[in-house]
């Protein structure tokens, strides 16, 4: 008898076997293999506990992302850094059969970073203007779904409260594609401390919304905030109905579930719907088909990381005023220009406190944080009376 393992084998040397297909020949020669694949399992194991290590630190440099982004009212997710930081270490892949799973693997290490830094971020507080429902919690909400969302009641009140350090950040509404500017928001941005780090163009669609019963046919008033009342004129004017204006849509909402009358709809989002129990009487009933106002979020910190590739979507603001010299604004703008950035936004607003004094508001793309961007604003501190970078952003990231 021989062991081979723990097996017993009985040996029989006969002229039946060749030499390499005996019974002990065999057991040897699977010997010898289970030793090769012990020691491929063994270098596994060494790689795994480097990648355990690594793994590791990435965890920990996810913290400080995580509390930057929070300094910066940023959002965890920033697609188009995951898609160039996929593409530029897939690259380095040399074996084209594993490439595509590498990959995988990057993508499930960055989820798994985005998860971390979301429970880490689970303490930020984020101010809207409104209630819940209304179109600013909705774009704080995506900003920040990983955020305790605190409402005030105006954008002053929201804007202060940042500055004061009561929160984090704040989600305040830019523009409209339909009714333009937010007057009073200009003006916090014009006076105030705060910087833009992040900018969403949120698509929203109005809806009728009433009480359970009721119908089109039987609304008689509806109520809305007045920017929304204008965008559905001509479905107001088509059924007759009377309007009165509320401060924001959601409120409009939450007016209707009180009053619990047939004849009372509402004019929001279907998301108010579902807050203030309420069902969607008809849908996508706004004049206008390309209603989307662009949300801001703004905070203590500018973000000033300078890219080392540049990309596409970058974006900066800034406020100025300019000396009272004749072809003191064209000598501004040629100095925008000069530098190689293109103006996609270019506003004036009278300054509140001086008649007939106007501060000017400009969106350019570019990268700003770049030593361009910084020879441009010491150019620009030059000619303009006052001068605000405002921050700088990257166009929908989220």
């Amino acid at each position: 008898m021989f062991e081979c393992r723990g097996i017993a084998l009985q040996i029989v040397i006969s002229n039946g076997f060749p030499l390499g297909e005996s019974p002990i020949f065999l057991c040897m020669k699977g010997s010898k293999t289970m030793s090769q694949l012990d020691q491929i399992r063994t270098k596994i194991n060494d790689i795994d506990e480097k990648m355990a290590a690594l793994f590791e630190e990435r965890m920990h440099m996810s913290e400080q992302v995580a509390a930057f982004k929070r300094e910066r009212g940023l959002s965890v997710r920033d697609a188009e850094r995951e898609r160039e930081l996929i593409a530029r270490s897939a690259a380095c892949i040399g074996d084209e059969a594993v490439g595509s799973y590498y990959a995988q693997f990057l993508r499930k290490v960055i989820d798994l970073s985005c998860a971390y830094q979301t429970r880490l971020m689970e303490g930020m507080q984020v101010a809207y203007c409104g209630v819940e429902g209304a179109y600013a919690y909705i774009a704080a909400r995506r900003m920040f779904p990983q955020a305790r969302l605190v409402s005030y009641p105006d954008f002053s009140a929201a804007y202060h409260a940042v500055e004061r350090g009561e929160v984090d950040s704040v989600v305040l509404p830019l523009e409209n594609s339909y009714a333009g500017e937010v007057g009073t928001v200009m003006d916090l941005l014009f006076s105030g401390e705060l910087f833009i780090n992040q900018v969403l163009d949120l698509d929203i669609s109005h809806s009728l919304l009433g009480m359970d019963g009721a119908t089109p046919d039987t609304v008689r008033t509806v109520v809305s905030h007045p920017q929304a009342l204008r965008q559905c004129d001509e479905y107001i004017q088509r059924h007759g109905y009377q309007i009165e204006s509320y401060a924001n849509t959601a409120l409009a909402a939450q007016r209707v579930r009180e009053a619990n009358d047939l004849t009372l709809g509402a004019i929001a989002s279907d998301e108010a719907a579902e807050v203030f129990g309420l069902r969607v009487l008809d849908r996508d009933i706004s004049t206008a088909r390309n209603n989307t106002p662009r949300f801001a979020a703004l905070s203590r910190t500018r973000n000033q990381t300078e890219t080392v590739r540049k990309r596409e979507d970058e974006n900066f603001v800034l406020v100025f005023t300019v000396q009272n010299d004749a072809g003191s604004l064209a000598q501004t703008l040629n100095i925008i220009g000069a530098h190689g950035y293109n103006m996609r936004t270019l506003r004036s607003r009278p300054m509140k406190d001086l008649s007939w004094k106007y501060f000017f508001y400009v969106e350019a793309e570019g990268s700003i944080n770049t030593t361009n961007g910084r020879e441009m604003l010491q150019e620009l501190s030059a000619t303009c009376a006052k001068l605000r970078l405002v921050g700088s952003y990257y166009a929908n990231n989220i």
